[in-house]
């Protein structure tokens, strides 16, 4: 698996368990949704990836968008 197709599975996977927690404990967990959007709108526009960076390192291959 690619380090471009990890990075979209763990966005996706905070994104949805972000949603579950604002709605069973606190609107506040909102926030982390918006916090994970603007991470991934900033990557689009500069390349630059946290955990891409943090997968690289670990021998993860990655495709083109993370090169």
């Amino acid at each position: 698996m690619s380090i471009e197709r990890i990075v979209l599975m763990f966005a996706g996977f905070m994104v949805l368990l972000s949603v579950v927690l604002s709605q069973a404990h606190s609107v506040y967990w909102l926030g982390f949704t918006a916090f994970i959007g603007v991470n991934m709108l900033q990557s689009a526009f500069t390349g630059f990836c946290p955990l891409a960076i943090i997968l690289k390192k670990f021998g993860k291959k990655s495709g083109s968008a993370f090169a």
